[in-house]
């Protein structure tokens, strides 16, 4: 899945445990009617890819959703749920998602039109 926005916030990298694990978080504001503020989190080898963004950007994060069961110490059944990245790409503000920047370099300029020849067009 894919989500798009512009970047809230970046939290720094924070480690947990005894085995290092690694954990960074995003705060990503959609583009729509009614903005949502999705958190969205990096882990270990993936926290670094935040280190080339910066707020105010817009961006595509490539997300899975993850869901979890745990039992707490009375016996219940607690579900829980994040969204995890795992690959963040820039966009241009204003580019249709999906297109990429055009290069004009390429393009040679249109010649002007020959009156010699009739215009058999319907309009």
């Amino acid at each position: 899945m894919e989500v798009t926005g512009k970047i809230k916030k970046i939290d720094e990298t924070k480690t947990y445990g005894s085995n290092g694990f690694r954990k960074r978080e995003v705060v990503l504001t959609t583009d729509e009617q009614y903005p949502q503020f999705l958190l969205i989190e990096f882990v270990q080898d993936k926290c670094d890819l935040l280190n080339n963004f910066n707020v105010g950007e817009d961006v595509k994060i490539s997300i899975n959703l993850r869901g979890r069961e745990w039992q707490n110490p009375q016996g219940e059944i607690k579900y829980f749920n994040s969204i995890q990245g795992w690959r963040l790409e820039k966009i241009q503000a204003g580019a249709p998602e999906g297109v990429p920047p055009m290069d004009a370099s390429g393009f040679e300029p249109v010649s002007s039109v020959d009156d010699s020849e009739p215009d058999d067009l319907p309009f």
